[in-house]
């Protein structure tokens, strides 16, 4: 029994708590979302399982879809398209992915994150479709700015990116569009809609599937995802 308990203890890890998980290995990380403290393979696979079961409870997809993922290249777009690849090939959803970026034309500002979703483009083997401001509207951002000045100038790019990405997916000829939007970011929207007291978007804005109505149909994985876990999740 001695030698037992000896070489239990011989096998866990030294300094520091175990993981509360799989009790083996030493804890690397709290979770934000649950306070649990668990190592680092372990919180790949529970937040991997965590955007499964939202994707399947919420049937957010059909085998055979062409899928685009809204690819920005900051850090919720780059690791939506990562889980996507990853979660498709693991449970074989059957799905097409392709990358949708869209290029405002703002010197300085997207060149860096374009090259980011070049690589993504390479790392992950999902084709990509880059559509411009130039191309769709024969303006840039930048050009729009000179026009119009700096007041108002963030609304008008919002506007044309949304009819930009719906665009770039006709083009492409996806059934649906994901996009990376985390809980927070679905929290500080409720909480903007509050303060405008634009009641009729409350309900809209937490929908995991939004545009039904509408040709292609926008969902969101991550909807349940802290963005905490996002920016963990790579490293």
């Amino acid at each position: 029994m001695a030698s037992e308990a000896a070489a239990e203890t011989a096998a866990k890890p030294r300094g520091g708590r175990l993981c509360t998980i799989c009790n083996a290995k030493r804890a690397a990380l709290k979770r934000p979302k649950t306070l649990e403290q668990i190592c680092k393979e372990c919180f790949y696979a529970v937040l991997e399982d965590e955007i499964h079961r939202v994707i399947v409870d919420n049937h957010l997809f059909k085998r055979g879809e062409r899928v685009a993922i809204g690819a920005s290249g900051g850090k919720d777009s780059t690791v939506l398209a990562y889980v996507m690849s990853e979660l498709n090939r693991r449970h074989d959803y059957g799905l097409d992915l392709f990358l949708l970026s869209v290029d405002e034309g703002i010197t300085g500002y997207r060149d860096d994150s374009l090259e980011t979703v070049k690589r993504n483009e390479i790392q992950y083997g999902i084709p990509l479709k880059v559509v411009s401001y130039k191309e769709l509207y024969g303006w840039t951002m930048d050009e729009i700015v000179k026009l119009i000045g700096l007041k108002n100038n963030c609304t008008f790019c919002g506007v044309f990116r949304r009819q930009a990405l719906d665009r770039g997916a006709s083009l492409l000829k996806v059934d649906k569009i994901v996009t990376g939007h985390n809980a927070d970011d679905i929290a500080e929207t409720v909480l903007l809609n509050i303060l405008r007291g634009d009641i009729a978007r409350l309900s809209r804005c937490t929908s995991i599937i939004t545009g039904e109505d509408g040709p292609i149909p926008r969902c969101k994985p991550f909807k349940y995802t802290y963005e905490k876990e996002i920016v963990i999740y790579p490293f």
